[in-house]
């Protein structure tokens, strides 16, 4: 028993020799949205004011240059450093798909970084806005993958069960859908939750810290479903890339949640 894959064209929409895909079109929304909702936070969460509407609007162009060089530097780095080798031009060809969140998330951290120290913005009130933002463009960048066919999950019969167009005969786990709503759907009501309670609001970085474990914590539980990267299997003959990525964003996490300093 399984659930057919629906036919969706990635190709969202065509213009002459220019095709508009679906996972273009995720980050475009998750973009939007998740600027709709930082500054809607920052007019309801007491510990958001001090940054402003306009540092946002300042932010954006920063934020997407970072999400998308470090996401496809990091697939590059982490995922296929052949073609660093034996096709580097095609480092830069971003609209052939290939992104790491992990990349993503160091480029957006860079940004980040960058910006606060421009405009004298705390960076770890900046990272506590991005964690009750992020969850937003996880959740449609994992509904783009599925779309694609990527990025599925392991041979299963449970009742869910999709047979993809480029993972073989065999049902499998969608485990593009099962991260949707970990790293998205829940994660997102967890953080902005978190966003009301003192203690994640007394000191800047809490927020962030949070997000960094639940998402590091999310990530490697869906690993479980996952099909492994074919040319890198397991490492140590059982953790995937993607749970020994994670593991640094939970140690990190850790220390973010617990660390006490003054605001700033």
């Amino acid at each position: 028993m399984s659930i057919p894959f629906p036919a969706i064209d990635p190709i969202a929409l065509s213009i002459g020799p220019i095709a508009i895909r679906w996972y273009g079109i995720s980050y475009v929304l998750g973009i939007l949205l998740g600027l709709y909702w930082m500054k809607k936070v920052t007019k309801t969460g007491p510990a958001f004011k001090p940054i402003t509407a306009q540092s946002i609007d300042q932010f954006l162009s920063l934020a997407i240059i970072g999400i998308v060089v470090g996401g496809r530097l990091g697939h590059v780095f982490f995922y296929t450093p052949s073609l660093l080798v034996t096709a580097p031009l095609k480092i830069v060809y971003v609209w052939e798909g290939g992104m790491s969140f992990h990349g993503g998330l160091i480029g957006l951290i860079l940004a980040t970084a960058w910006h606060c120290k421009k405009s004298s913005t705390s960076f770890f009130a900046f990272a506590d806005l991005l964690a009750c933002t992020a969850p937003i463009g996880l959740f449609f960048g994992r509904i783009a993958n599925f779309i694609n066919g990527e990025l599925y999950g392991r041979l299963t019969d449970v009742p869910w069960a999709v047979v993809f167009p480029y993972g073989g005969p065999g049902t499998r786990h969608p485990s593009q859908i099962y991260e949707a709503l970990l790293e998205g759907v829940v994660l997102f009501i967890v953080i902005n939750m978190a966003s009301k309670k003192p203690f994640f609001t007394r000191n800047p970085g809490r927020l962030g810290g949070l997000f960094l474990i639940n998402y590091g914590l999310a990530r490697s539980f869906v690993e479980l479903f996952r099909e492994p990267d074919v040319h890198l299997g397991y490492f140590f003959s059982f953790f995937t890339m993607g749970q020994m990525l994670s593991l640094p964003l939970i140690l990190a996490g850790a220390y973010f949640l617990t660390r006490k300093s003054s605001p700033g």
